[in-house]
């Protein structure tokens, strides 16, 4: 996940009777946890809960001009994964999709749960393209336990060594881990140890930009106003981490943003997009779907990333 990402921002402020307006609100759709990136001409959206059978299935959003989006192809399905009922639990769901371009294809990594008492797993698909099909591998790729959660993986891609790292972990537990994948990508080669950062609780997230790499993750509770999008920098993949703070809040309108990922287009623009909560007031819990949005964003000089205010 280098700079794989491509994404969309529709937050202009009008001019009305010559005063600045409100922000317009930026297109949202039902979803949570995106990820996010271009491919074939199209712009595609891998969301958690978007379409029908709940958190049994994975889809793909699609759009050819980053405004209107319509639900794509399934990618996955539980019924689907041969390993999926090994660890006895009566149910299961689907979370926290993480689509890679690799070796011509496409890798679709996915967290299985539940996470709580029984161990959470990451599991690991081969799509033929950004739409799939995809087909899972064969075997979960990382097992939770001992009060590691296996959740919310993220790979990157570095474009400097072409390591690939991927990143995982949260939640009760609260650890952030990290593991080198083999060039297959479909294997662990080892594990990496790694500080977990300063106000972490789950959905990491890894960018580089100009030689400096971004570890961002989800802070708090997801269905609270607590939740928000904190950020430390280094440099290198693996560390050390220098915590910035915060750059995604609550406010009076949006609620809960979260679990996000970085996007880069082919003209040099930057863009975060999250999940949120619309038409909620106080401080949770939230109930009903979380939205998945995209807004720019910025960096300064020295390159600390702007605040966002959501639109």
């Amino acid at each position: 996940m280098t700079v794989k990402r491509t994404v969309f921002a529709l937050t202009a402020a009008a001019l009305l009777a010559g005063a600045a307006a409100a922000p317009e609100q930026a297109r949202s759709f039902a979803g949570a946890d995106p990820d996010i990136e271009a491919a074939g001409g199209r712009y595609w959206i891998y969301p958690t809960n978007s379409g029908d059978g709940g958190a049994t299935r994975l889809y793909a959003w699609t759009s050819d001009d980053l405004k209107s989006w319509q639900r794509g192809p399934e990618l996955l399905r539980l019924d689907a994964i041969r390993w999926i009922g090994d660890d006895g639990a009566p149910s299961h769901s689907l979370w926290a999709p993480d689509m890679v371009a690799a070796n011509g294809r496409h890798y679709l990594f996915y967290s299985v749960g539940p996470q709580n008492p029984t161990p959470s797993r990451i599991g690991v698909a081969v799509c033929a393209g950004p739409g799939g099909p995809c087909v899972d591998s064969g075997e979960p790729l990382v097992t939770g336990g001992d009060g590691f959660e296996a959740i919310d993986p993220a790979v990157f891609i570095d474009r400097r060594s072409g390591k690939r790292y991927l990143y995982a972990g949260g939640s009760a537990g609260a650890t952030l881990r990290l593991w080198l994948l083999k060039p297959d990508m479909v294997t662990i080669d080892r594990e990496i140890p790694v500080k977990t950062p300063p106000q972490f609780t789950e959905g990491a997230f890894m960018h580089e930009r100009d030689g400096v790499y971004y570890l961002s993750y989800s802070h708090g509770s997801w269905r609270h106003a607590s939740y928000s999008v904190h950020y430390a920098t280094a440099p290198s993949p693996t560390g050390p981490w220098r915590y910035h703070g915060a750059i995604l809040t609550s406010d009076a309108r949006f609620k809960g943003p979260g679990h996000h990922a970085f996007l880069h287009d082919a003209n040099g623009r930057w863009y975060i997009a999250y999940h949120r909560w619309e038409g909620q007031s106080g401080n949770g819990p939230y109930r009903g779907q979380r939205r998945t949005v995209v807004q720019p964003i910025t960096y300064g000089r020295d390159h600390r990333i702007a605040p966002v205010t959501m639109g």
